[in-house]
C-alpha cells in the first residue's frame, strides 16, 4: 500500500552518535519524500522503572534539560541543507521500542540506528531495531554505524521467489523509481530446493542447470513489475552463495538494500536468519519490510 506523503517519517534519537546518523539520513529522506520529519526521544520518567519509589524532582528536570539539548542538536542536523524541511522534536514517556512502534502505525517510515545507549540487550544489533522490522506496520531502516561509502545510484533487494514477498518487491520498485535509480535484484542460491513434500535432493546436480532454474524463478518472481514501473532500469542478479552474504556484497556502495523481514515468532531473535545477518553486518542503509 503507498503511503501519503503526509504522514511522517519518524527517527528515534538517543543522543548517540549512531542515532544522529541515523538522524542525518531520515531527514534526506523526509525531505526526499515531501514528508515532515519527527525526531522523537523515549525516556522513562524513572529509568529504573520502580514505580512505588518517586523521582527526585531535579532528576526529572535535569534529565528533561539534557533531552532539550540533545534534541536541538538532532534538529539541527537534521535541518542543515534543508531549510524547507518541516521537523520538530518530542520526548515521550516510555520505552524506545514501546515508543517507536506506537508512532509507526501513523508513519511512513521509522528511522533508528543499528543500537544506541542502553544495557547489554542493545550490544549487538540492538534489541529496537529487531523489535520494530519484526511488529511495525511500516517499513523500518536501520542506519549504521559507518558509512556505506560513495553512492552509485542503485537501490538492492534481496528476492526469494515465495509469494510472500510480494509487498518487499513493490516497495523496493518504488523506492527506485523516488531516487531514480537502478533496482538490482538479488536471489541466492546453494543447493537445490525440494519441490514438495517427500522430494528428495540429489546428491550430485548441475550447477548450470540449477542456475538457470534460479534465473527463471527471479524472473518470474519479477514478472510485470518492470513494466508496471518503466522508469527504473531493472538488474536481474543470480548467484551461487549464502543469502546474507549476497545481499552485503551486492549492496556495498548501494544507497539502500531492501529486505523483508518474517513476523515477530520467525527465526533469529524474532527476525529470520538472513534478515538478521544482513542488518548485522550490512554497512549501508538497510530497509526492512514485512511480509
Amino acid at each position: 500500500m503507498t503511503m501519503p506523503t503526509t504522514m511522517p517519517v519518524v527517527v528515534g534519537a538517543d543522543g548517540s552518535e549512531a542515532s544522529l546518523r541515523a538522524v542525518d539520513w531520515a531527514g534526506e529522506e523526509a525531505a526526499l519524500r515531501g514528508a515532515p520529519l519527527r525526531i522523537v526521544h523515549a525516556a522513562l520518567l524513572w529509568s529504573a522503572y520502580v514505580p512505588l519509589v518517586p523521582q527526585p524532582p531535579r532528576w526529572a528536570a535535569a534529565a528533561e534539560a539534557a533531552a532539550d539539548e540533545m534534541l536541538g542538536e538532532a534538529l539541527i542536523r537534521a535541518r542543515a541543507g534543508r531549510p524547507r524541511l518541516e521537523a520538530g522534536t518530542e520526548t515521550i514517556d516510555g520505552t524506545a521500542r514501546e515508543v517507536l512502534l506506537a508512532l509507526a502505525g501513523r508513519a511512513q517510515l521509522v528511522v533508528v540506528g543499528s543500537r544506541g545507549h542502553g544495557g547489554f540487550t542493545e550490544l549487538l544489533l540492538g534489541s529496537v531495531p529487531r523489535y520494530l522490522a519484526t511488529r511495525a506496520p511500516c517499513p523500518v531502516a536501520v542506519i549504521r554505524e559507518r558509512a556505506a561509502g560513495p553512492r552509485r545510484g542503485e537501490i538492492v533487494v534481496g528476492v526469494t521467489g515465495r509469494p510472500d514477498q510480494e509487498p518487499v518487491l513493490d516497495y523496493a520498485f518504488r523506492e527506485a523509481g523516488l531516487r531514480r535509480a537502478d533496482l538490482r535484484a538479488v536471489h541466492a542460491w546453494t543447493q537445490p530446493v525440494s519441490a514438495g513434500p517427500g522430494d528428495m535432493l540429489p546428491p550430485v546436480f548441475d550447477p548450470e542447470a540449477v542456475a538457470e532454474e534460479e534465473a527463471r524463478l527471479l524472473a518470474e518472481a519479477l514478472a510485470g513489475r518492470a513494466d508496471a514501473h518503466p522508469d527504473v532500469t531493472l538488474v536481474q542478479h543470480v548467484v551461487r552463495a549464502h543469502p546474507a552474504k549476497a545481499l552485503i556484497d551486492a549492496a556495498a556502495g548501494a544507497d539502500l538494500l531492501v529486505i523483508g523481514a518474517h513476523g515477530r515468532a520467525a527465526g533469529v531473535l524474532g527476525l529470520g536468519a538472513t534478515a538478521h545477518a544482513v542488518l548485522h553486518h550490512c554497512p549501508g542503509p538497510v530497509i526492512a519490510v514485512r511480509h
